[in-house]
C-alpha cells in the first residue's frame, strides 16, 4: 500500500498527520525544486503552521529540470508525503499536506508552470534549486551571461529553461494582466542569496527589456535566508526505514532528516507571508551574519570532513566521526578559523561549534561525504575562501582551510587514495578534467587548477602566502595520505 488519503487512517498512532482541512490550504507560494531538503525543511514549517494555526499557506510544487519521478510520486500520492526525523535513540514521522499542487516542466509544458506562477493568490516564489541552478559566478555573485540556458532565455523569453527565466517571464505575465508582484525568495546555501537572487534575476531582464527590469526593481524583493538541517540523499534503506515507521505503508516521495531545524528569514516581502515565527523561525532585519556563520562554520566543516573524508575512505560524515583527529580538525576549523572572521554578536560560538559536532555525530543520519562535496565550485568561495582572504588580510594561520582547499583539488584529480576513480560530480567537471589532465602531479596540479578564475578570483592565485599553503597541505596528501595528513595537522594545532 502506498501513502494517500485513504491510507492515512491506517498510518500509526505516533506520525502526526493532516488534521486540518486540505481544501481550504491554497498554493500561495510556488516553489522551484521539489527536493529533499524543502521536503524536509520549508514545507514541514508550513505544515506546522497549518496544522497548529490554522494557516491556509499551501505549495505549488514545481520541478524545472530532473526530478520527474518525485512530482509523479507526489501526484499519485494525494499530494501527500512523509517526514522522518531520525535520531539514534529513535525516528519520529509527520505526512504532511500542505502540498496542492505538483508540476514539472518538461512533462507538464513550461507554460503551465508559468500560468501557476501568474495566479493571482501567489505571493511568494521561493527556491531550493542548488547553487549551480542560479547560472552565477560564485567569485562575483553575478549571472553567467554566456551560460547556455541563459542565452537561450534571452533568445526565447517566452520559453524560458533556467529558473531566472522562468521567473523573469512569470513576473512579465503578473505585470501585463495588472496582478501584484510575488517575492522572490531564495532558500538555497549562498552568502546574501537574495542579493545573488536579485542580481541574476535583474541581470537577466535588462538583457530581455529595460522597462520589465525597472518594474521588477521596483516592486519585488528578494529577502534573504538562512536554512539549516542536514538532510541526506535518499536512499533505498531511508525508503524502508520510512515504510516501516508508517507501518509498512511505502512512501517513495518520503524523506528522512535530522530532528533539529532553522530558518532565518529577512523580514522583507512585498505581497504577505505566512507567520512563519510561529513555528520557530526567526524573521530579522538582517540575515548576512547568521548565514556567514552556517555557511563557514557548519558548510565549510561539512566540506572540510567531506574531502579528506572520502580521502580516507570514511563514507559518511558520522564515520569522520570516529576519528578523534578529523573531529578535532572540525573544531579547530570552526572556532580559530572561520569564527575569528564573522561579523555575528551575541552568539556563543564554542557552545554552537560543540553543536555542530554533536550532530555530525548522529549514527542514524548516513549523511554520504561523497553527497556533501558535490558541486565544490560552487561551495569553495563562501565556505572557505572569502575566510582565507581574511586570513591574508589580517596575516593569521589558516592551515585547516589549506588543508580543506588541497583536499578539493586531490578529489577532484578523479582517483582516490587506493587508485580508484572518484566520480567527481560538479557543473564545472570538463573544466576541472582540463586542467587535471593539462597538468602533472604536485605543484603543477595545484596551480592549474588555482588558475579556475570562476572560482578564486583574480587575486588568490597570486598570493604567494595561499599559493605555498595549499602546495604544502597538497604534498602532504599526496605523501601521507588524508588520514596522516589530518592527524600531522592535529599536533602542530
Amino acid at each position: 500500500m502506498k501513502l494517500c488519503n485513504e491510507t492515512l487512517s491506517n498510518l500509526p498512532k505516533d506520525v502526526i498527520t493532516p488534521s486540518y482541512d486540505r481544501e481550504k490550504v491554497k498554493p500561495r507560494i510556488v516553489h522551484l525544486g521539489f527536493g529533499a531538503f524543502h521536503r524536509a525543511h520549508q514545507a514541514v514549517y508550513a505544515d506546522i503552521l497549518a496544522t497548529e494555526h490554522g494557516s491556509d499557506w499551501g505549495y505549488c510544487e514545481v520541478n524545472l529540470i530532473g526530478g520527474e519521478q518525485q512530482i509523479n510520486d507526489l501526484n499519485q500520492q494525494n499530494l501527500l508525503y512523509s517526514v522522518a526525523e531520525m535520531a539514534a535513540e529513535g525516528w519520529s514521522g509527520r505526512v504532511v499536506g500542505v502540498v496542492r499542487r505538483a508540476l514539472h516542466a518538461e512533462v507538464d509544458g513550461i507554460e503551465a508552470v508559468l500560468e501557476a506562477m501568474a495566479e493571482p493568490q501567489v505571493s511568494i516564489v521561493s527556491i531550493t534549486i542548488t547553487e549551480k541552478g542560479y547560472c552565477y559566478q560564485p567569485a562575483t555573485g553575478t549571472l553567467i551571461d554566456d551560460h547556455p540556458m541563459i542565452q537561450h532565455d534571452i533568445a526565447h523569453p517566452e520559453a524560458p529553461k533556467s529558473a531566472p527565466g522562468t521567473i523573469v517571464r512569470a513576473l512579465r505575465l503578473r505585470r501585463d494582466r495588472g496582478l501584484p508582484a510575488f517575492t522572490v525568495m531564495s532558500c538555497d546555501n549562498m552568502p546574501e542569496n537574495g542579493h545573488v537572487t536579485r542580481n541574476v534575476i535583474l541581470g537577466l531582464a535588462k538583457k530581455q527589456d529595460a522597462e520589465l527590469a525597472k518594474w521588477i526593481e521596483a516592486n519585488v524583493s528578494f529577502p534573504s535566508t538562512m536554512v539549516d538541517r542536514i538532510v541526506p540523499a535518499v536512499t533505498p534503506e531511508t525508503l524502508e526505514k520510512v515504510s516501516q515507521k508508517l507501518g509498512g505503508i511505502q512512501d517513495p516521495a518520503g524523506v528522512a532528516c535530522e530532528p533539529f531545524r532553522q530558518w532565518v528569514i529577512e523580514d522583507n516581502f512585498v505581497n504577505g507571508r505566512p507567520e512563519w515565527e510561529k513555528a520557530g523561525a526567526e524573521l530579522v532585519q538582517d540575515v548576512l551574519p547568521y548565514e556567514e556563520m552556517k555557511l563557514r562554520m557548519l558548510n565549510g566543516s561539512h566540506s572540510l570532513l567531506a574531502y579528506l573524508g572520502y580521502l580516507a575512505g570514511y563514507q559518511h560524515i558520522n564515520d569522520c566521526m570516529q576519528d578523534d583527529n578529523y573531529a578535532i580538525a572540525a573544531r579547530h576549523l570552526m572556532l580559530s578559523e572561520q569564527a575569528p572572521t564573522l561579523r555575528t554578536q551575541g552568539v556563543d560560538l564554542a557552545a554552537y561549534a560543540d553543536s555542530l559536532l554533536n550532530r555530525y555525530r548522529n549514527t542514524a543520519l548516513k549523511h554520504r561525504t561523497w553527497q556533501i562535496a558535490m558541486d565544490g565550485t560552487q561551495k569553495l568561495p563562501q565556505r572557505m575562501l572569502d575566510s582565507i582572504r581574511y586570513h591574508l588580510a589580517n596575516g593569521t594561520r589558516f592551515d585547516c582551510l589549506a588543508l580543506g582547499v588541497a583536499a578539493w583539488i586531490r578529489y577532484v584529480g578523479g582517483v582516490d587514495e587506493q587508485g580508484q576513480p572518484i566520480e567527481v560530480s560538479d557543473p564545472l567537471i570538463e573544466q576541472l578534467r582540463a586542467l587535471v589532465n593539462g597538468s602533472t602531479e604536485g605543484e603543477a596540479r595545484v596551480k592549474a587548477l588555482l588558475s579556475l578564475n570562476v572560482v578564486f578570483g583574480s587575486e588568490l592565485p597570486k598570493d604567494e602566502r595561499f599559493v605555498s599553503a595549499v602546495v604544502s597541505a597538497y604534498q602532504q596528501l599526496l605523501e601521507l595520505g588524508a588520514k596522516e595528513a589530518v592527524a600531522q595537522l592535529v599536533k602542530k594545532l
